[in-house]
């Protein structure tokens, strides 16, 4: 099946989409970021849910993510496990970004 016709509307068939389109991603940098923004607006507009990234754990989710092309069941729990139907809190979207470059080795001013 491809990717584009994976289906979308559970939260684990989402993830199991998360997981194929990161394997399938060319490029090496800002495929996390831009994935983790993918899965974000997937999860709300389909389940009305966002991942509240500042509360994942940095090695934990890099470690259920690179074991996920053989396992995802670490990652939809972990994920799961944090998800918030706080759509619109702006502060926690913005939060998630910072966190998204922090799981990448990007600093900020503060120096974390």
């Amino acid at each position: 099946m491809k990717i584009e016709q994976m289906p979308e509307s559970r939260f684990e068939e989402v993830i199991s989409k998360y997981v194929e389109m990161n394997i399938a991603h060319p490029f090496l940098d800002g495929n996390g970021r831009s994935m983790r923004f993918w899965l974000d607006m997937i999860l709300k507009a389909r389940l009305n849910k966002v991942v509240n990234w500042p509360q994942v754990d940095k090695v934990r989710y890099l470690q259920a993510m690179e074991r996920s092309p053989i396992n995802d069941l670490e990652l939809k729990t972990l994920l799961g496990d944090n998800l918030t139907d706080d759509v619109n809190n702006k502060a926690l979207i913005f939060k998630g970004i910072e966190q998204s470059y922090y799981y990448e080795g990007y600093k900020n001013e503060e120096g974390y």
